[in-house]
């Protein structure tokens, strides 16, 4: 059960990373994809600005490589390996599940890189 005041809520949720209490993104749904980078300066609840100096997020780029890998191979497994499918489809259905999965790597990669860099406090919530 994935709850707040862990890592892994906010990196799934996109919620401030210092206090869970609200989203980073201006709009929740990354397939909008004229906001997909629109974020909060600040959290409204505990201050925590988001993006700590200039250009930032620029590391989630390589976080983001990851991810991307991660995709990649779930999608071959599902395709090749339950499905029983060539590799020519395997690999077909690798770049639609990157394509399709683009803003959603994108704003994880965001998440990951943001809670690498600020933890959970408890103490910013209000009882």
């Amino acid at each position: 059960m994935i709850r707040k005041g862990m890592k892994l809520y906010s990196i799934l949720f996109g919620a401030c990373p210092k206090c869970h209490q609200e989203s980073m993104y201006v709009e929740k749904n990354p397939y909008k994809l004229s906001d997909i980078f629109k974020m909060h300066e600040r959290c409204s609840h505990c201050n925590t600005k988001y993006q700590m100096e200039p250009s930032f997020f620029y590391g989630s780029m390589y976080v983001s490589y990851g991810v991307g890998i991660a995709f990649a191979v779930a999608a071959f497994i599902i395709s090749n390996i339950i499905f029983e499918s060539s590799l020519i489809t395997a690999f077909i259905a690798i770049v639609i599940t990157l394509i399709g999965f683009a803003p959603v790597i994108l704003r994880l990669s965001r998440n990951i890189w943001a809670n690498l860099f600020m933890s959970y406090d408890k103490s910013l919530v209000k009882k």
